[in-house]
């Protein structure tokens, strides 16, 4: 880091060459809660597989600062900012900076087991404590509060999508960034095109004033939804990214459920540190496995787009009938609790659109999961481009030989109908 004559420290960023940071910003940076991000990897067990993500959550805190003070002045060029309390872009700005402080260790994959939404951990981090108290000395008593409202999409702010929406700037950073650290070419989102899309207008559903985008920059829309298919295809969702995750996932819940653990101290440990904290318990051989990049193989797996729709979902929802079958199937094929995991990740939406869209005609509408007569269909790609980068697996500690057919069958049963055919 070296200081700039305006007082702001640069620091220099791979994927945005130079961050300001204010001083204020500075502060929270230099806090225990945001520290910690430094030893949080954004992209879990990923290095596993791409040995260049070992990039961290701090990073992209960092980035999404960046981007926000870059999109505020963009909006404030345009004098949308005319007739708001004066601290709003000063609130904005600094949720940016904060969302990432209640990561769990090994970015979402314990939300994928039951945890709770890393989001809701943040809340006491910025509403209580050292980062709570710098909040209130700067921006006011409500500072902490206004804060996590933007960090949950509860804020009645205006800027609220800036922060948590179809278009949220930390959804803008972490592709970009992720894709560079991989090395993988699947990055390219026009983010000039898009933040210059970016205008303050009325919401026609409620008639608020709310962040919305301009119809030429559709297709930087389409730039962002495209790269987040190819990083989930080929790289968040890599067969062998997902073996590690379903391990780790496997050896954590392991040691909730046996006392190792509890839930509120996962929150608190680093990834290096959580992995220590392991290494000594009858959960080791798992902890070695991935340390040692011993990765399960895969003995099955089928694409979302060849099962029944909403088939198998209790896999990623209901963590203890997944872990009872994995068990039932693993003795059935003469291997230990443990050595059979299945995994099919936690649904997600390839783009979630709802956002309002200034047409060319001067109306404004909103994009939705309806989509547009005549135009692209974003939200249908969208689902159809999701279905097929989700495959459903079931990954073995060894080589092994599974009937597909009667494994399938179970599997696309509903909850009640698994738990009675394996008791």
């Amino acid at each position: 880091m070296t200081r700039g004559a305006t007082q702001f420290e640069i620091i220099r960023d791979p994927l945005w060459n130079n961050i300001r940071v204010d001083p204020f910003a500075m502060r929270l940076v230099d806090t225990r809660a945001v520290q910690r991000l430094r030893y949080v990897r954004q992209l879990g067990l990923t290095y596993l597989v791409y040995p260049g993500a070992t990039h961290s959550r701090f990073e992209h805190a960092l980035g999404t600062y960046h981007l926000a003070r870059r999109t505020l002045a963009l909006l404030g060029e345009r004098d949308h900012f005319a007739g708001w309390r004066s601290d709003e872009e000063a609130i904005v700005q600094t949720a940016a900076l904060l969302p990432d402080i209640g990561h769990y260790p090994f970015s979402h994959a314990l939300e994928e087991i039951g945890a709770v939404h890393h989001e809701i951990v943040a809340r006491p981090l910025v509403t209580e404590g050292e980062v709570a108290a710098l909040l209130r000395s700067e921006l006011g008593w409500a500072a902490p509060q206004r804060i996590i409202d933007l960090i949950t999409g509860s804020s009645a702010s205006p800027l609220q999508g800036l922060i948590s929406g179809s278009l949220d700037l930390d959804k803008i950073e972490y592709l970009k960034r992720d894709a560079l650290m991989c090395g993988v070419p699947y990055g390219e989102i026009d983010v000039d095109r898009l933040t210059h899309s970016m205008v303050l207008l009325d919401d026609p559903d409620t008639g608020r004033r709310t962040i919305a985008v301009v119809e030429k920059g559709l297709a930087a829309l389409e730039s962002l939804l495209f790269a987040k298919y190819q990083m989930y295809r080929n790289v968040y969702w890599h067969h062998a990214v997902r073996s590690a995750t379903a391990m780790y996932k496997r050896v954590v819940g392991d040691a909730l459920r046996s006392g190792v653990l509890s839930d509120a101290s996962i929150v608190g440990f680093t990834d290096e540190g959580l992995l220590d904290h392991l290494a000594p318990t009858p959960h080791a051989p798992l902890v070695s496995a991935l340390r040692e990049r011993r990765l399960y193989k895969r003995a099955l797996e089928w694409p979302a787009s060849d099962l029944p729709e909403g088939a198998c979902e209790w896999i990623a929802t209901d963590r203890p009938l997944a872990v009872a079958v994995e068990d039932h199937l693993a003795a059935q094929a003469g291997m230990r609790p443990g050595e059979l995991i299945l995994d099919y990740p936690a649904k997600t939406q390839m783009l979630g659109l709802d956002i309002p869209v200034l047409r060319r005609n001067g109306r404004v509408e909103r994009l939705t999961s309806a989509g547009w007569e005549g135009s692209i269909n974003l939200p249908t790609l969208s689902n159809d481009l999701y279905r097929s980068a989700r495959w459903l697996r079931v990954f073995t500690a060894r080589p092994v030989t599974l009937p597909a057919q009667p494994i399938h069958a179970l599997l696309a049963k509903s909850p009640a109908e698994v738990r009675s055919t394996i008791e």
